[in-house]
């Protein structure tokens, strides 16, 4: 779910020509929200740092300014990619996801980074730069999903969660 939402994101921040700042706060906004829902589904992510990435979300939507919506963005990204990254690092060699969240982690990290250097460029280049980050977030999910339900058929599970004896 986490990477579909942030493919669509991208793919938004690709094909629209000459964003506003009103279509900026906007798709930023319900990114973040989406966003926070989605890594809260997966569990694992704790509902402050969600709340934390959908207050990003909101705040983006009622700035409707550039500044606003990259600061609030920005913020969010910080602190989910801080929170991934360390994860990431706790984890590794313990966890499947551990290096997924490490580098889904550093690119939050450095797309918050990036995000106010590119605040007097518009909307065009804030998306651009939001966009990007989401698209290398969304393939790397998509990656990792693809290949977990592959490496659970190897295991004698159908990827349906069953045995495969059990699937017919």
């Amino acid at each position: 779910m986490r990477a579909v939402i942030a493919l669509a994101f991208g793919a938004v921040t690709i094909f629209w020509g000459a964003p506003s700042v009103q279509v900026l706060a906007w798709a930023l906004g319900l990114y973040l929200i989406a966003l926070a829902f989605a890594v809260l589904r997966a569990g694992h992510v704790p509902l402050p740092l969600a709340a934390v990435t959908g207050v990003g979300g909101a705040g983006a939507l009622l700035t409707q300014s550039d500044a606003g919506a990259a600061l609030s963005a920005a913020a969010a990204l910080l602190a989910l990619g801080i929170w991934e990254t360390v994860q990431g690092l706790r984890r590794r060699g313990r966890e499947v996801l551990a290096r997924d969240w490490l580098i889904s982690g550093v690119v939050g990290i450095g797309t918050a980074a990036l995000l106010p250097f590119f605040i007097s460029l518009g909307a065009h280049a804030l998306l651009g730069v939001a966009g990007g980050g989401a698209i290398i977030s969304g393939v790397l999910w998509m990656l990792s999903g693809l290949t977990l339900r592959h490496d659970s058929r190897g295991r004698g599970n159908s990827g349906h969660g069953l045995p495969a004896e059990d699937v017919n």
